[in-house]
C-alpha cells in the first residue's frame, strides 16, 4: 500500500505541473525563449543522468546484465522515434508562432500518450525501489517543466483560450496517473521490471533527439556556455542524488 501511495501522489504532482504553462501568458516569445532554453538544457542533462546513472544500473541489477536489458532499452528508444514520426510530436516547441490550430490537438494527443508511458515507467520504478522511483520522477519532472511551458504557449498561439488550454493540458497530464495505477494493478501478475530499461530508452531519445538539438543552434559563445553549464547541472544533480541514495 505504501508503494501505491507513492505512485498516486507522485503522479498527481506530475499532473499539476501542466498548470505551470500558464506563466507563458505573462512573457513575450523572446523572453520565453531565454527562460526555456536553459531549462531545456537542464532537462537534457537530467534525463541523461537519470537513464545512465540510475535506470540502466537498476535494470541490470534487477534483470541481470543480459541482452534483454538492452533490447528493452532500444525498444523504448525506437518507440518514441515512431511516436514522433507519426504524431509530429516535438518536446520543446520553441517556435510557437509557427504552429497552426490542427496541430494543437496532435500535441495534446501526443502528450497524453507520453504521460501515460511516463506513468508506467515511474510506477514500475517505485515498484522496484522507492528511491529509484523518486529519482525517475525527478528526472521526468525536470523534463516536464519546459515541455509544459512550450505546450501551453503553442495552444495559446493556436487560438485556444487560456482556461481551455490549462484544462485540456491538465487533462492530458492525468494519463500519467492512469499509467501508474495500471502498472501497479498488473504488478502482481507480471514482472514490470522491463519497463525500467524501456523508460531509460525513452529518456535517452528525448534528450538526444529532441532536447540537445534545440540547445546547440547558437553562435554566441556566452549562450552556448550557459546551455552547457545547464546541461552539466542536470547531469551532476542526478549523479549526486545517485551517490547519496546509494550511500544510504
Amino acid at each position: 500500500m505504501e508503494t501505491f501511495i507513492w505512485i498516486v501522489v507522485s503522479s498527481l504532482l506530475m499532473s499539476t505541473i501542466a498548470l505551470v504553462g500558464s506563466v507563458t501568458a505573462l512573457f513575450k516569445d523572446s523572453t520565453l525563449h531565454k527562460i526555456l532554453l536553459p531549462l531545456v538544457a537542464f532537462s537534457a542533462g537530467s534525463l541523461l543522468g537519470g537513464a545512465l546513472f540510475h535506470m540502466l544500473p537498476a535494470s541490470i541489477e534487477h534483470l541481470g546484465n543480459g541482452m534483454a536489458v538492452y533490447v528493452w532499452l532500444i525498444i523504448g528508444f525506437v518507440l518514441f522515434f515512431v511516436l514522433e514520426q507519426f504524431l509530429h510530436w516535438h518536446h520543446c516547441h520553441l517556435a510557437p508562432g509557427e504552429h497552426k490550430q490542427p496541430l494543437t490537438y496532435l500535441i495534446l494527443i501526443a502528450d497524453g500518450i507520453h504521460n501515460f508511458i511516463g506513468g508506467l515507467s515511474v510506477g514500475a520504478s517505485f515498484l522496484i525501489d522507492i528511491r529509484l522511483g523518486i529519482i525517475t520522477w525527478i528526472a521526468a519532472t525536470a523534463h516536464e517543466v519546459p515541455q509544459e511551458l512550450g505546450d501551453f504557449g503553442i495552444l495559446i498561439h493556436g487560438g485556444w483560450k487560456k482556461t481551455h488550454a490549462l484544462f485540456f493540458n491538465f487533462l492530458s497530464a492525468l494519463t500519467f496517473l492512469l499509467g501508474g495505477i495500471i502498472v501497479y494493478s498488473v504488478s502482481s501478475e507480471i514482472d514490470t521490471g522491463f519497463l525500467i530499461p524501456f523508460a531509460a530508452g525513452n529518456f535517452l531519445y528525448i534528450a538526444a533527439a529532441d532536447l540537445i538539438p534545440e540547445i546547440r543552434r547558437h553562435e554566441s559563445i556566452r549562450v552556448n556556455l550557459i546551455h552547457f553549464l545547464s546541461l552539466m547541472a542536470g547531469l551532476v544533480l542526478l549523479l549526486i542524488l545517485g551517490l547519496l541514495f546509494q550511500h544510504h
